[in-house]
């Protein structure tokens, strides 16, 4: 039997689950007969999400910037195979700035937002479970906006303490690069196009990566049950060029 059969029928919760890389990876997951439960701010973007999935998949509002809010959404789920968190901010601004509400806000809703789901995730984690974090490659290099580069720094580093303290429960985080996703589809063309032709002069592959393969890499992490501790550059090589 493959390995895809035999964890048929697991349940799993992403938060950040009705658009971009979140619901691609929902779509893998009811795709080999998995039930997913999402979460996100929009009424609307989560109805959308529910009729592309399906009935193995279910959804409920979630603000992580609340912890009542993230609390709540976790009521009454049922045991959990695995958990991602893919709801983030993409607020920036410059050091010089002295932009404290941007630098706060950024780690209230992608540091600390995935943080305390994780918090209030673990009774319902069974032992061997999979959480999926994620970050992004200005971890490794920055080109500005240092507050996002630090946020990006620091959620690869609770992937690694949580990891040790939480084990057998495995503990992960993606860091994708540019990728063609709902967040940049809804930017004006130029803003997009330039940002685009600028990344693919800094990454190996010279283009995007596209949402299919940054879920890809999720599952990856969340399945393998070796990988724990671990961040996965799905940046086309810019991390390290």
């Amino acid at each position: 039997m493959g390995a895809a059969r035999e964890q048929a029928g697991r349940h799993y919760a992403i938060v950040g689950g009705s658009s971009g890389i979140g619901l691609a990876v929902a779509k893998l997951l009811v795709a080999r007969g998995d039930r997913v439960l999402i979460g996100g701010r929009s009424p609307d973007r989560l109805s959308s999400a529910i009729a592309t999935l399906g009935e193995q998949a279910f959804a409920r509002s979630i603000d992580t910037g609340d912890r009542a809010s993230i609390a709540a959404f976790f009521n009454d789920v049922p045991a959990l195979d695995g958990l991602f968190t893919p709801a983030a901010s993409y607020r920036t601004g410059a050091f010089r700035d002295g932009d404290v509400d941007t630098s706060e806000a950024l780690f209230d809703a992608k540091f600390w937002g995935q943080y305390w789901t994780v918090h209030a995730a673990l009774p319902m984690l069974k032992q061997t479970a999979s959480i999926l974090l994620m970050s992004g490659a200005a971890s490794v290099r920055p080109i500005g906006a240092p507050a996002y580069a630090a946020c990006n720094a620091a959620l690869e580093g609770l992937a690694r303490g949580l990891a040790f303290e939480l084990s057998p429960i495995r503990v992960n985080c993606l860091s994708p690069g540019t990728t063609d996703s709902d967040l940049w589809r809804g930017r004006p063309a130029p803003q997009r196009e330039t940002a685009y032709a600028h990344w693919n002069g800094l990454c190996l592959t010279g283009r995007p990566a596209q949402v299919e393969e940054q879920a890809q890499a999720a599952l990856f992490l969340l399945d393998n049950g070796n990988m724990t501790g671990a961040t996965l550059f799905c940046d086309g090589g810019y991390s390290f060029r």
